[in-house]
C-alpha cells in the first residue's frame, strides 16, 4: 500500500479515537497526547500566529515562513510538542511558498485527517502526539514517494544536526542515528 493510500484510508476515519493510535512509534518516540496541564503549558508558549495556525488550523501567508529557504541539515519538529516530523534531507523546493517534504521521519508521527474546508477535499496533516495542525499532503510531489507535505513554517521548529531535540514534555525521546 502506498503512503498516499495509507493517508486516504486514515483520513476516512476522522473519528479515530486516541486509544486506536499507537503510544510508541517504531522509531521509539512516546506518542501519548499531552495531559491537560501539559497542553495548557505548551499552548501558553506559542505566539499568536503559532496559535492561529497550530490550534485553529490556519495557514501562514506563502513565501513568508522563516523555514522556507532553510537548507541546513537537521530535523523539523512539531513547534508545539517537539515531536520530530521531517528530515531536512526530504525537503524540496516546490514553488508553493511553504516548506515541502517528500516523507515524514516516521509515518506514525504524522496523522492524516480529511479536510473539507473552503469547498475542497484535502488531506490535512497533524502532529500525531499533540494533534496540532501542520499543513496538508498532496499527491504531486517528486519521486520516490510522489507526495508533497506542504507544511507551515510556524508549525515547525528546526534542529540542526548535532543539536538536542526539543523535549518540552520531558519524555527523554531521541533520534537514532539512522533517522537523524
Amino acid at each position: 500500500m502506498s503512503l498516499l493510500d495509507m493517508f486516504r484510508r486514515d483520513a476516512s476515519s476522522d473519528s479515530e479515537e486516541a486509544g486506536d493510535r499507537p503510544t510508541r512509534s517504531p522509531s521509539g518516540f512516546d506518542l501519548t497526547p499531552p495531559a491537560p496541564d501539559e497542553r495548557e503549558r505548551l499552548e501558553a508558549d506559542l505566539s499568536p500566529e503559532e496559535k492561529r495556525v497550530l490550534l485553529q488550523h490556519g495557514t501562514e501567508a506563502p513565501f513568508c515562513g522563516g523555514l522556507l529557504n532553510n537548507k541546513q541539515p537537521g530535523v523539523y519538529c512539531c513547534r508545539e510538542c517537539g515531536l520530530p516530523l521531517f528530515r531536512a534531507a526530504t525537503k524540496f523546493e516546490s514553488g508553493t511558498g511553504w516548506p515541502s517534504f517528500t516523507a515524514p521521519i516516521d509515518e506514525t508521527h504524522v496523522r492524516a485527517v480529511t479536510d473539507r474546508s473552503y469547498g475542497m477535499v484535502r488531506t490535512e496533516t497533524r502532529c500525531a502526539r499533540c494533534d496540532s495542525h501542520q499543513g496538508h499532503v498532496f499527491p504531486d510531489g517528486p519521486a520516490p514517494t510522489r507526495l508533497r507535505y506542504c507544511i507551515n513554517s510556524v508549525s515547525l521548529s528546526f534542529v540542526a544536526d548535532g543539536q538536542p531535540l526539543p523535549d518540552p514534555l520531558g519524555r527523554g525521546d531521541s533520534l537514532s542515528s539512522e533517522l537523524g
